[in-house]
């Protein structure tokens, strides 16, 4: 089949599995006397592979991790069960830290509805978070989380990765 058909069958972008190729997260497909790519069933299973992987949370660079496994003839299941224990072991992290936020934002609508808009000067902002009557939660202090950021090779220009 051709790139476009597999796109079809997996409901992807084309630009999303050449890029899965580019990664290393797929073998290099065959190609025709024309030039274009030729796919065999094999691709379908491997392009569900990776995205059921990432909807298991695991990074571009962890699922890579796994196909290597398998492209060495090594059954990858153990290394598959560590990735998971430690994506359990960051969402519960990632729960706690929005039930902190959420408890937060909580104290933050409550206040919102005590203060009278009229006392909010222009070097406030907005009194609701003033810093002067609020004291906001910072990664320094404990009480705030830093930002997650993602890893730019777990980005491509066909579609959400990381969602």
């Amino acid at each position: 089949m051709l790139i476009g058909e597999l796109a079809e069958a997996v409901g992807l972008p084309s630009q999303t599995i050449r890029f899965y190729e580019r990664k290393g997260l797929m073998p290099a497909p065959a190609r025709g006397g024309n030039g274009y790519r030729s796919y065999d069933d094999s691709a379908v299973t491997c392009v569900k592979f990776i995205r059921t992987a990432q909807a298991a949370g695991l990074t571009l660079v962890q699922i890579r991790s796994i196909v290597d496994l398998r492209d060495q003839g090594a059954r990858p299941c153990t290394h598959v069960t560590e990735l998971i224990e430690g994506k359990l072991v960051e969402v519960r992290r990632r729960m706690g830290e929005l039930a902190a936020l959420e408890k937060e934002l909580e104290q933050l609508r409550e206040r919102s509805q005590r203060l009278d808009p009229a006392d909010c000067t222009d070097t406030d902002i907005c009194h609701i978070l003033a810093a002067r009557n609020y004291k906001r939660r910072t990664p320094t202090n404990g009480r705030m989380p830093a930002p997650r950021t993602t890893q730019a090779t777990d980005k491509h220009p066909g579609g959400p990765e990381d969602d």
